[in-house]
């Protein structure tokens, strides 16, 4: 499955890196401030996420072999879980400077110059954004959506600095700045522990959403011939491509070709009803009690069929 039309936003998310890194950097430099400064750090863990993603979804993109038969798509929850981590250090680091700086405050200036620069970064990102999450939900892609909740996290945090520090000027309390930035940093390693909680959930073969394995079903049920019927449905995703795997009861009677028949009339409304869904289909005679196997059945939660088939 091709990738390229997902290169063109992370291109754009490296450069809104390069970018903010600069702006949040010289905020920080004219200010002082802890909370820019932990802007600035997490500007640099962009940039080192988008590059992780650019290479992941190159990888990604690499065609079926004999090694990996199921293609490479995997590689995204790598690439998403290693974003998750990346934004928890990044809080983690956060937040123990600001500690540190309440601890020992030093004095802040020019902090009006520093907001302005603040504000801008924070469009960049936010529109950014934008482009990263809309894209990767219409496509399916778990790295483009980390990268823009990445970013997204990165909003709120500049929000949450440029706030305390509009508090600062206008009451004079310069220790607001490392408490606000304590909280904006405890709140990306909250971000980050999601990312990594869902890429984890990836890896390990984590079913469909409930609606689409609905979908599934209810694309089979139409198919079936008289007395036909299914069960043991398995569902999983690899990056951008969703299997779905189940065993389909026909009329024991019926010859090899008329079963395959009735197997690809099925498969042909699965693809119909999603799309790019690529289905395994395992036939097995309805009226042979090996057909229904009780343990598996009742281990996917499902009916464990007739006490004595045929």
């Amino acid at each position: 499955m091709s990738h390229d039309h997902l290169h063109g936003p992370i291109r754009l998310s490296i450069a809104a890196a390069v970018v903010t890194i600069a702006m949040k950097g010289t905020a920080y430099a004219v200010t002082g401030s802890v909370g820019l400064f932990s802007d600035a750090l997490e500007s640099v863990v962009n940039l080192m996420a988008a590059l992780t993603a650019f290479f992941a979804l190159r990888y990604a993109a690499r065609p079926a072999d004999p090694n990996h038969t199921f293609g490479h798509e995997k590689i995204e929850y790598f690439s998403s879980g290693l974003e998750g981590v990346l934004i928890i250090v990044a809080g983690l680091g956060t937040a123990v400077y600001a500690v540190k700086r309440l601890m020992h405050p030093e004095p802040l200036q020019n902090l009006e110059l520093g907001t302005l620069i603040g504000l801008a970064a924070s469009g960049v990102n936010f529109a950014v954004a934008r482009v990263l999450l809309v894209t990767g939900r219409k496509h399916g892609s778990i790295i483009l959506e980390a990268d823009g909740q990445h970013l997204m996290a990165d909003v709120w945090t500049s929000v949450g600095v440029i706030g305390g520090l509009g508090l600062v000027l206008l009451t004079g309390i310069e220790w607001l700045d490392p408490i606000l930035a304590v909280v904006v940093g405890l709140n990306i390693v909250w971000t980050g522990s999601e990312l990594v909680r869902r890429s984890f959930n990836g890896l390990m073969d984590h079913s469909l959403p409930r609606e689409e394995q609905d979908r599934i079903r209810a694309a089979i049920a139409p198919s079936l011939p008289k007395g036909a019927t299914f069960h043991m449905l398995r569902t999983r995703r690899a990056g951008q491509r969703r299997f779905a795997e189940f065993h389909l009861l026909v009329n024991g009677d019926l010859t090899v070709r008329a079963a395959h028949h009735v197997a690809h009339e099925v498969e042909a409304s699965l693809v119909a009803a999603l799309p790019g869904l690529e289905v395994m289909i395992h036939v097995e005679p309805v009226d042979e009690r090996e057909s229904w196997e009780r343990e598996e059945l009742k281990r996917l939660g499902e009916p464990p069929g007739p006490a004595t088939p045929g």
